[in-house]
């Protein structure tokens, strides 16, 4: 029988199996390198999507000119074997190196623009429109990659499958995409996974670049993919997550949008769940900075699922001895949102976060 979700009658079982035995402090490991290791393991092979490390990134930039504190460049690129991908690169204007973001954009169910949410697209004014909407609906009418890049960051932000270049998708197409990829051996999930990752190793390469400060920096969707890229790149030194963490198993209950399909399919990894939770796959990235917000009044995200998800992540870098390494904070009066104030404070976090070894596996 099938009941509200759609799930089947007998999904109260199921939910009470998710033990989740590879988190860490469950784990039969008691040297966090050694379950750090043993996790993300996990997470590549359920990722379906083979890692990269031989194929040229190959870029070809294209100058945009300047103002407002930066330069502005498109950069074509591989990020798979398979297909190049245009992207926006902002650099501030003086002497480098530069802390970095890699800017990641949300989902939202609207595909003409990906980039272009988060980057003013100064090459394109057919889309400047749509990203002006977006802006104004999502990011409280800034564009925070500008504004990142104004406060001397360099910022990176390229188009998912299915966004701007690469789109756009409809929104009941995202379904079939999903099913024809697993059909063909791949997954989109484990795309999107593999190629910020890929991102993240492009930007830690630029010579402009200081790869001791490559932050990750998303909302919604980005927020999932900044806190993912952060658990499997060692490029990544801190990530900022706004408006995407939670328990599993707060989110698997009639009427919560991830059972809809559709949107769920670029964050499934199939199996995952049999070993680890979202704050366990996050906890990969410990005991490196990281940041998460979230609004009390985002209708996507149950208040207790946040709640239990942050508890969770507090354990791991307390027990590393890092408890001051992670900020946690939800905002009383923010739905889901990617606030000026919000934004005003991830910069602030930015600036104070001390440079990181560099891309050391550790």
């Amino acid at each position: 029988m099938i009941t509200d979700g759609p799930l089947p009658a007998f999904h109260p079982a199921l939910r009470a199996e998710l033990d989740f035995p590879l988190a860490w402090g469950r784990a039969p490991y008691r040297d966090f390198g050694t379950w750090r290791r043993a996790a993300r393991a996990k997470v590549e092979e359920l990722l379906l999507v083979e890692r990269d490390d031989t194929t040229p990134y190959d870029p070809r930039f294209e100058d945009g000119g300047s103002g407002d504190g930066c330069t502005r460049e498109l950069v074509t690129l591989s990020l798979t074997r398979h297909e190049r991908v245009r992207a926006a690169l902002l650099t501030p204007h003086g002497d480098g190196p530069f802390p970095a973001v890699l800017l990641l954009h949300d989902h939202g169910s609207r595909f003409d623009i990906g980039k272009e949410k988060v980057v003013r697209p100064w090459y394109d004014d057919t889309r400047a429109a749509s990203a002006h909407e977006w802006a104004a609906r999502c990011y409280d009418g800034r564009f925070p990659g500008d504004e990142l890049a104004r406060r001397g960051h360099v910022v990176l932000a390229t188009d998912a499958l299915g966004w701007g270049d690469r789109g756009p998708l409809t929104y009941p197409q995202q379904q079939a995409l999903a099913s024809n990829l697993f059909q063909l051996g791949s997954s989109l999930a484990g795309l999107l996974a593999r190629e910020d990752v890929r991102a993240a190793g492009f930007l830690a390469g630029l010579d402009r670049v200081d790869r001791r400060r490559v932050a990750a920096v998303g909302f919604s969707l980005g927020g999932y993919r900044a806190w993912q890229a952060a658990a499997l790149s060692d490029d990544i030194t801190a990530a900022a997550c706004v408006c995407w963490m939670t328990r599993l198993k707060e989110t698997l209950v009639p009427g919560n949008n991830l059972l809809r399909g559709q949107s769920a399919f670029h964050m499934l990894h199939p199996g995952l769940a049999r070993h680890l939770d979202f704050p366990d796959v996050a906890g990969i990235a410990a005991p490196r900075p990281m940041l998460f917000f979230d609004g009390a009044l985002d209708p996507l995200f149950p208040r207790e699922g946040v709640r239990a998800a942050y508890s969770r992540l507090r354990a791991v870098w307390r027990s590393l001895g890092a408890a001051d390494r992670l900020r946690v904070k939800t905002w009383p009066d923010v739905g889901h949102a990617f606030t000026r104030a919000m934004q005003d404070e991830v910069a602030a976090w930015l600036g104070a976060v001390p440079p990181g070894p560099g891309p050391t596996g550790n």
